[in-house]
């Protein structure tokens, strides 16, 4: 009885262990990932050692993602840093039956629909990627350097409301995150409070 007690703290432990390495630390190496993209392709964060990644959590259903597409918000920051060199992953890890979900032909769809500017959307219904890196809303951002290591998370401005108004004067703190980066300097807000509709797992 002893002994399965002592092997079952073992396994905790070793699990704790295993849970601990993969959560996104700003500074550390960011949870590696592989998933399909849009177009089946097989994705991996690996393929982009040597550039800068941009990760964003979308929901189409969601008002705070419709509010930063509907303006155009979201795809003129997605074409801006693509153009100086990022690589931009949309992720949908909104599961089968829940607000957002879509397969392959539908993210292609909504893509083209909106003029969204991704390097690829990410299919991610299971989740997990999405609890790798402990998405928690749509939209939900992280920055990832040319090394790896995870440099931002967060929103993606100091805005958290639905009106496009409030667009023209917010801070937003991936492109701020974006230009140090490239500029190889500390970012200043390296980590927010992310709002948004919550990630449907």
């Amino acid at each position: 009885m002893m002994t399965r007690m002592v092997f079952a703290l073992i396994a905790a432990l070793c699990l704790t262990s295993q849970s601990a390495r993969a959560e996104p630390v700003i500074g550390q190496t960011a949870p590696a990932f592989t998933a399909f993209d849009s177009n089946g392709k097989s994705r991996s964060l690996s393929d982009f050692a040597g550039k800068t990644v941009i990760l964003e959590w979308t929901n189409d259903g969601c008002p705070y993602v419709k509010k930063h597409y509907s303006s155009g918000n979201m795809q003129k920051l997605q074409q801006e840093l693509t153009s100086k060199g990022a690589v931009w992953l949309s992720i949908i890890s909104s599961a089968p039956g829940k607000q957002g979900h879509v397969n392959g032909a539908g993210a292609n769809q909504l893509s083209a629909s909106r003029s969204a500017n991704p390097t690829a959307v990410l299919l991610d219904p299971a989740g997990t990627i999405g609890r790798a890196y402990e998405a928690q809303t749509t939209p939900h951002m992280f920055v990832i350097d040319k090394t790896g290591k995870l440099r931002y998370m967060g929103a993606i401005d100091d805005q958290p409301s639905t009106e496009t108004a409030t667009i023209a004067t917010a801070r937003n703190y991936v492109r701020e995150a974006f230009a140090a980066v490239s500029a190889g300097r500390q970012v200043l807000e390296t980590a927010t409070d992310a709002y948004g509709c919550s990630v449907k797992y």
